[in-house]
């Protein structure tokens, strides 16, 4: 049997599970990458991670695995993950540099609420590595410096004064790294977590029609089942493919019920009870509001034209 996947929803939990331990009074983390992994060689579990990490490597060698890749680390190298994915790394030589956390909860409390449709390659699925030019890193690293610095104090506005330097942070990597980004123009066979979800999807209508679950699963059944937040999974959704994760939930309600209606004779309220509804007053209000017809129209209207 595989091993399980660990989940960590902070960067403490995951050092807690690797036998450290480091403070985190927010979702938020920022640490010298030489007081962490101070001996090397380091090697981690894999592990999911629900929190963005963003990378700034001055020094040092290793690589980092995400989902199936693999890529190089070096003197140079900027690059961020986001929540979700299968992660790991591997340190050869003593490292230098920052390791910055992050939640969404965090983003959007100290940043802005519509941080992901201002920064959208916060949900990219394909993030590999930069090895920039020095000047570049050096901008970045004196942003790692600020950071931890405010990060340190004592400061009554700590974290307001870091919500700030993290929109410059984000600012910059999207003007060096990720300018052009448009998530709807990423090929859409890349989008793991799109695909996934479709599969869910078809997966939960055939239990339902097959009596093997008896209520519709929602937005936050099918961030569950890939260890995503619900806001965060719905955001890549619509931004992947341009609907909600509700649209696509509704629209799939809509076709399966008009194709049980068209090839059965069983009363509305099994084909309701069939879709996970719990009456068929509620079905059919449904049904109506996105057909346009009662679901008793729909069905007479089929037969006269068969």
């Amino acid at each position: 049997m595989a091993a399980t996947i660990k989940v960590y929803n902070s960067m403490s939990e995951f050092y807690a599970s690797m036998g450290g331990a480091l403070e985190q009074d927010v979702d938020f983390t920022i640490h010298r990458l030489e007081d962490i992994h101070g001996d090397v060689p380091v090697k981690s579990p894999v592990f999911r991670a629900n929190y963005y990490s963003v990378l700034i490597i001055r020094a040092g060698r290793g690589r980092y695995i995400i989902d199936d890749q693999s890529y190089p680390t070096r003197n140079g190298t900027i690059y961020f993950t986001n929540p979700g994915h299968i992660k790991g790394f591997e340190i050869y030589e003593r490292s230098y540099g920052y390791v910055i956390t992050f939640s969404e909860a965090f983003l959007k409390q100290y940043v802005r609420e519509t941080v992901l449709d201002d920064f959208p390659f916060l949900i990219a699925e394909v993030a590999p590595p930069s090895y920039p030019e020095a000047d570049t890193v050096q901008i970045f690293d004196r942003l790692g410096e600020q950071l931890l610095g405010e990060y340190q104090s004592k400061s009554d506005y700590k974290f307001q004064i870091i919500g700030c330097l993290v929109v410059v942070l984000l600012l910059k990597i999207k003007e060096r790294f990720w300018k052009a980004y448009n998530p709807l123009t990423e090929v859409s066979t890349s989008s793991t977590i799109a695909i996934t979800f479709k599969r869910h999807l078809e997966a939960h209508f055939r239990d339902l029609l097959a009596g093997q679950c008896d209520r519709l699963f929602q937005v936050q059944d099918y961030a569950q089942a890939q260890y995503l937040n619900p806001n965060y999974f719905s955001s890549v959704i619509k931004l992947k493919t341009g609907k909600t994760v509700n649209n696509w939930i509704t629209e799939k309600i809509v076709a399966e019920a008009k194709s049980l209606l068209r090839r059965s004779s069983e009363p509305i309220q099994e084909v309701a009870s069939l879709l996970g509804f719990k009456n068929a007053a509620h079905f059919s209000r449904f049904f109506k509001k996105h057909a346009e017809v009662s679901p008793s129209v729909f069905r007479k209207s089929f037969q006269q034209e068969g």
